[in-house]
């Protein structure tokens, strides 16, 4: 489809902080985005104002701390899409249309049992869980990522397996875990269906421990995918890094500062994903 028929919906319900920023960017990219509320979904406003998740060829769930992140990151905006958008949400993700979730709306993904889907597209349970850093304590800094999956996700396409990007951490809870009795297997489940789309690691580019993973995930994990590769959630956020001067080191390069950010080929990828299969 034409990139200015794309319609982006970025979700939002109190505590979202980010949404914002995710609506101007894909506007930016040249497709018609907006940000939209969860209750404008559910019905739960005046006609006027409601929206229909089935016009939308993209959603997005930007970050924030979504209901204040009470009970855990993300789990009551999972738990009010579940409760009132699952068979909408099942439809639109089997339909082929992607998926987006930046940190909160990594967690909510998560809490949902979008991510990692293995026991379908909403699981009634979460499978894994963003936990508490290992630091304690809310972790904000510049994160390098490598490119783990094989060409299967929708939000990297336009990435090389291997390269590595800036992106920005910025989050309390974003340790990627499954329960330990059953660690292993799953973790070996995610590799072998290729649902490792990020990975933190140093300068070298190898797999270190803290800083460069910021919150000790197993297995380094920053960002995942669905079998199906179109649902994507990544901790670190790439609007940050939209535009090159929002990037820590602008400065000392000489880039244009308004030029593309590492994080705009995610944007990028999700729409130019849509424009070709949708």
């Amino acid at each position: 489809m034409r990139r200015g028929d794309i319609r982006v919906a970025s979700m939002a319900i109190e505590g979202t902080n980010c949404e914002d920023e995710t609506t101007a960017f894909f506007r930016f990219l040249g497709a018609q985005a907006e940000t939209v509320h969860l209750k404008q979904f559910t019905g739960d406003v005046k006609p006027d104002l409601r929206r229909r998740l089935e016009d939308y060829q993209v959603l997005a769930i930007p970050g924030g701390f979504a209901a204040g992140d009470y009970v855990r990151a993300g789990a009551i905006f999972a738990a009010r899409l579940k409760s009132k958008l699952r068979a909408e949400i099942t439809e639109f993700v089997k339909s082929g249309k992607p998926v987006l979730g930046i940190c909160n709306g990594f967690q909510v993904l998560v809490e949902a049992g979008m991510l990692p889907g293995f026991g379908g597209v909403v699981t009634d349970s979460p499978e894994a869980v963003l936990g508490t850093n290992d630091s304690a304590h809310y972790e904000c800094r510049p994160s390098l990522l490598r490119m783990e999956n094989g060409g299967s996700c929708a939000a990297t396409r336009t990435f090389q397996k291997g390269e590595m990007m800036t992106i920005i951490s910025s989050h309390g809870e974003g340790k990627w875990q499954f329960p330990k009795d059953r660690e292993a297997a799953l973790l070996r489940e995610l590799l072998e269906n290729d649902q490792v789309v990020f990975r933190y690691v140093n300068p070298q580019g190898e797999r270190g421990g803290y800083p460069w993973n910021p919150n000790g995930a197993l297995d380094d994990i920053a960002a995942v995918c669905n079998r199906e590769g179109n649902v994507f959630g990544i901790q670190p956020h790439p609007e940050r890094v939209f535009f090159r001067y929002l990037h820590p080191d602008w400065t000392r390069g000489r880039e244009d500062p308004m030029g593309p950010g590492d994080g705009r080929r995610v944007f990028e990828s999700i729409v130019a994903y849509a424009e070709r299969h949708l």
